[in-house]
This record gives structure tokens, sequence and C-alpha cells, in this order.
């Protein structure tokens, strides 16, 4: 009977032993499992980053809209004086502000150039659009007079060109700089009877 219960004993003992170690390789299982899916999620993180805030892009420079403020066109002799106001936009979509060079947009007829704009330096906020509103004064006077222009005044409608570039940098957390440019080329209609601007596209 002693023998038989030193035997239960043991068998109880070594049994007691094997399930503790198996809780322990159970618990060592789990750790190694939290650690890895820890590791996919911390790679799955920084893939992200990498791929949405921390990549950068160029701005978008636009004319939003065009008001003339003053128009003066005659078919004969062939010329126009005008006015115009125009609201401009930096549309940032980087998570790091935008900071932007003095710039200059220029306005064409038929390739020809009849004016231009001061577009004063500035920043445009991470993930927002900064307006800026500028003047310009076009006239015909470098237009050659075997153009168009004669036609499309006694018509009633003229095609005019904007286009530009603004340089600057983007900044990201304070410590990544990149610098970056928005181009402008955007064309638009002037109605010479309403003296409205319509149909403005940029691309």
């Amino acid at each position: 009977m002693a023998g038989q219960s030193y035997e239960q004993r043991k068998t109880g003992t070594e049994s007691a032993a094997e399930a503790s170690e198996e809780l322990k390789r159970k618990k060592r299982m789990k750790l190694v499992v939290y650690a890895a899916a820890f590791a996919i999620f911390q790679t799955i993180v920084i893939l992200v980053f990498s791929l949405t805030v921390m990549r950068i892009r160029n701005p978008k420079f636009r004319l939003t809209s065009v008001t003339v403020e003053d128009l003066t066109a005659a078919p004969s002799p062939v010329s126009f004086n005008m006015k115009l106001s125009a609201q401009v936009s930096v549309k940032n979509s980087n998570f790091g502000h935008f900071k932007f060079d003095n710039t200059t947009i220029w306005f064409d007829y038929g390739g020809v150039g009849v004016g231009e704009a001061f577009v004063a330096k500035g920043r445009s906020k991470a993930r927002s659009t900064k307006n800026m509103n500028v003047t310009v004064e076009l006239n015909s006077n470098n237009i050659p007079n075997n153009s168009s222009l004669e036609s499309e005044i006694k018509a009633g409608f003229m095609a005019l060109t904007g286009h530009s570039k603004l340089s600057g940098k983007v900044q990201l957390m304070k410590l990544i700089k990149k610098k970056k440019s928005a181009e402008m080329n955007c064309a638009m209609l002037v109605n010479l009877v309403t003296r409205a601007v319509q149909d403005i596209n940029c691309r």
C-alpha cells in the first residue's frame, strides 16, 4: 500500500510538472504570436505612413475666378484695354505646409503677351487651400495687325490664356524639406458685351 501510494504521488507530481510546463509553453507561444502580430502591425503603420503622410505631392495653382473691372474694345482701329481682378488659389494636399516664392502670371492672346499679374510669396497650410487676389491690366499693344482680334471683337468674345509657375518647398514635421512647384495653364473667354469672364478652364 505504501509503495502504491508513493507511485501515485510520484505520478501526480510528474503530471503537475508536465501541466506546468505545458502552461509555460503556451504562454511562450502566445508571447511569440503577440510579438509577431505587433511587428506586422508596425510594418503596416509604417507603410501606410510612408504612402500617405510622407508622400509629397506637387501643389495645384489655379485661377478660380476672374472679374472685369474696366473694358474698352474697338474693331477699327483694332484695340482693347481691360482691367481684371482675379482670384488665384494654391491647393496643398500635403501633410506639411507649402512655402512659395514670388511669381508672375502671364496673360496671352494668341500666344502674344498682353499683361501680367504679380503674386506675392506666402504659405499654404497643410491640407488646405490658400486664396489670393491679384489685379492685372491688359492691352493689345503687342498684338500684330494680321491677328484674328478684329473678328473676335466684332463677334463679342475674346479668348485669353494665363500661365505661371509657382516654386517653393514643402516642409514636414520641421525636419523634411522638399522643393516642389505648381504650374498654371488656364484658358478663359471674355464676353465683351456683358463684360464677364466665362468658361475658365485650368489644367
